[in-house]
C-alpha cells in the first residue's frame, strides 16, 4: 500500500472525507479544499476514472423476451454488462458515495421521477456514459493516458492559513 497522507483526522473520518470528495468531484467536475486533501483525492479519482475509460464499451445488447399481464409474449432490447466491466463497476460502487439525480427547478416530481426510473446509480452511469468515453477520446488524440484532474491554487484560507486549491476535471 503507497503511503498514504494522514490530514489530521482518525481512519474511519478521513476514508470517509476522501470517498466524498473524490464522489462530489467526479459528480460536479470540479471541488475547492485544501491542497493536503486535493492531492489524495487526486490520486482515487484518477483510478476511478482509468477504470471507467478501460470499461466503458465492455457491454453487449440482449434481446430478452416475457410474457406481459395479458399473456402476450414481449421482446426488449437490453445492454448487459460483460464480467471485466461488472467488476469495475462493483469497484466503484463499493468506494463512491451513490449521488442522487438533482431535480431541476421547473420539473415536476412525476417528470422526475420518469426521467430518473432507469438509472439505479447515477454517479457510475455518468462514469461510463460520459466520463470514460471523453477521456478515451482525449487519451487516443494525445497518445497519453493519465492526468485527468488539475489542481489550481487560489491561496491561504483565513484562520488558518491552510492552502486553498480548486480541483477539477480536465
Amino acid at each position: 500500500m503507497p503511503y498514504q497522507r494522514k490530514l489530521g483526522r482518525p481512519a474511519d473520518e478521513r476514508k470517509a472525507l476522501l470517498r466524498n470528495q473524490v464522489s462530489h468531484l467526479l459528480w460536479h467536475g470540479k471541488i475547492e479544499t485544501t491542497l493536503a486533501r486535493a492531492k489524495e483525492v487526486r490520486s482515487i479519482a484518477d483510478r476511478m476514472v482509468t477504470l471507467a475509460i478501460k470499461e466503458c464499451e465492455n457491454s453487449i445488447t440482449v434481446q430478452k423476451s416475457y410474457n406481459n399481464e395479458k399473456g402476450q409474449s414481449v421482446t426488449i432490447d437490453t445492454r448487459n454488462d460483460l464480467p471485466s466491466k461488472l467488476h469495475a463497476r462493483r469497484i466503484m460502487m463499493s468506494y463512491l458515495y451513490d449521488l442522487k439525480e438533482i431535480r431541476a427547478k421547473d420539473e415536476t416530481k412525476s417528470d422526475y421521477k420518469e426521467r430518473t426510473k432507469d438509472i439505479r446509480h447515477p454517479l457510475i452511469e455518468k462514469l461510463f456514459v460520459d466520463i470514460g468515453p471523453k477521456y478515451k477520446k482525449r487519451n487516443e488524440q494525445k497518445g497519453c493516458s493519465g492526468g485527468y484532474t488539475r489542481i489550481l491554487r487560489k491561496g491561504p484560507r483565513r484562520g488558518d492559513a491552510a492552502e486553498m486549491v480548486i480541483i477539477e476535471l480536465v
